[in-house]
């Protein structure tokens, strides 16, 4: 691994203080659209004139893009240099946005927002590749923690922004505000940003890319229109084998590939396959909280886009002011012991979300978001660090694009759950009453709620030991260190030979 370029030249110290900065100018951009949106769904779908619930498309779209092509992020990353991809893709980004803002139909919206996934789809992953690589182990949950402030920024100003623009404005400003950020962003990264690449490259996977995006993209348009009866059931059946069969193809193919796309061996390393697997059953349940929300406070209670963002600007408020105090609970409780608890809590917020109605005081939705807040901050972060516990320096790459890939993957899935749900409950969304609505969303509510409990299951996976060169939970030497990772790696093989593993 290399680095090249002025940046190389400058000293370490001045690295480290302006990397966080500009990676999180891309952290930014991409939760500012994606928050920006949610608001302004019931508004955006009224003026293209298709269903609230139909909208579910435009944000799908965006997500599934990012996961069909984040796989080959890392390979670019090493065959290009971090700097050139990270450039390319705020460019792809930002004009991506420029033409969601001028579309005129649903079609040409998707369209646009896949453009901006194809961008989004390098820009987050290399940047956090880029942070890996800086800095050590032990300094990552900080610097993470800090780098997603700006993140949460982004959806802290994007519901009431989104709000404000639709309310008062017209609504393709919702996309052009991405515009002069990605301009800043593009100046400070081809002059700050650090030039890592291989100094080896394997060939490009073509057919393992192939074989898995078209698995996922069909997947993910199986749950997209499952339930709106524009498809037979046997037609249903046919498209759900066959996507079934791309992935699994893709699962052999990986396994005979000398260089494969995604390298699924990672997996055999314990603490990053609990942290990606938990991670995707997690957000299959928390991943359609920013879709229902806006949903039950404009269509089921009545509020104003206004003040729809008005009550999701304490859930990241709170995710802000507490960030800080993730690194101490991670050091004081350990993985096992966060991951296990605060998944439970997390889907108990969100089942309680069903219980909000017409009669609910102000102050306790307010309440409502906040402890989402802290809780989904306090999940995402532990999730996201732990996967590089015990990933040697050559695995960060691969391990980034597989992370990043799964948790897109699993937030465009959650939308679809949490569309399917409600279309479940209500089954003529577009006659539905408001109060009809707000029944459906409820019932949604409590689904998204035990999907995520359910991943407690798999955090329970963890040894107590597990991520301490991270967290520092545990006194840490040199020989506590040897003895996590080699019992990290050896619980793997025992598993693989059939025998359980605590």
């Amino acid at each position: 691994m290399r680095r090249e370029g002025a940046v190389a030249r400058r000293s370490g110290v001045a690295v480290k203080t302006l990397l966080p900065w500009l990676v999180a100018v891309a952290f930014f951009m991409e939760s500012l659209d994606t928050t920006i949106l949610n608001t302004a769904v019931p508004s955006i779908a009224a003026a293209l004139h298709v269903a609230p619930l139909s909208m579910k498309v435009a944000l799908t779209s965006y997500t599934l893009s990012l996961a069909v092509f984040i796989p080959v992020s890392g390979w670019m990353a090493d065959r290009y240099g971090t700097r050139r991809v990270f450039a390319t893709a705020i460019g792809i980004f930002s004009l991506g946005s420029f033409l969601c803002g001028v579309a005129g139909s649903i079609h040409m919206l998707v369209a646009a927002r896949i453009l901006q996934g194809c961008g989004g789809s390098m820009m987050v992953p290399v940047g956090r590749l880029t942070l890996v690589r800086t800095f050590e182990r032990y300094e990552l949950v900080r610097v993470l923690s800090f780098v997603s402030i700006p993140a949460l920024v982004g959806p802290l100003v994007g519901p009431l922004a989104g709000g404000l623009i639709v309310g008062y404005l017209h609504w393709s400003l919702i996309f052009f505000v991405n515009v002069p950020i990605g301009a800043v962003g593009l100046y400070l990264v081809l002059r700050y940003l650090p030039d890592y690449r291989a100094d080896k490259v394997d060939p490009l996977d073509v057919t393992g890319m192939v074989l898995f995006g078209a698995g996922v993209a069909l997947l993910s348009y199986v749950l997209e229109i499952f339930g709106e009866h524009t498809l037979s059931v046997l037609e249903m059946s046919g498209l759900l084998a066959l996507a079934v069969a791309l992935l699994l193809a893709y699962w052999h193919h990986a396994s005979q590939a000398s260089h494969p796309m995604l390298r699924l061996g990672l997996f055999r390393t314990r603490t990053f396959r609990v942290a990606v697997i938990g991670s995707f059953v997690t957000r299959l349940g928390a991943g359609g909280m920013p879709f229902l929300l806006p949903l039950l406070y404009q269509v089921g209670l009545g509020y104003t886009a206004v003040q729809s963002g008005l009550l999701i600007m304490p859930q990241f408020l709170a995710a802000i002011t507490l960030k800080f105090t993730i690194p101490a609970v991670l050091t004081k409780l350990g993985y096992r012991r966060v991951l296990g608890i605060n998944t439970l809590f997390m889907g108990l917020v969100i089942g309680l979300f069903a219980v909000v109605g017409n009669a609910t005081p102000i102050w306790v939705i307010a309440l409502q978001a906040v402890a989402f807040g802290y809780v989904s901050s306090l999940q995402y972060t532990s999730m996201n660090t732990l996967v590089y516990a015990d990933l040697d320096e050559r695995d960060t790459s691969m391990g980034s694009s597989i992370a990043s890939t799964i948790q897109q993957m699993s937030m465009s899935f959650g939308v679809a759950v949490a569309s399917l749900a409600t279309a479940v409950f209500v089954p003529d969304r577009f006659r539905a009453t408001p109060l009809e609505m707000m029944s459906g969303i409820h019932k949604a509510f409590v689904v998204l709620g035990l999907l995520t409990v359910v991943s407690a299951l798999i955090f329970r996976r963890l040894r107590a030991e597990d991520g301490a060169n991270v967290s520092r939970h545990l006194p840490v030497t040199n020989d506590s260190l040897a003895v996590a990772g080699a019992s990290s790696h050896e619980g793997v093989s025992r598993s693989e030979r059939g025998t359980r593993t605590p």
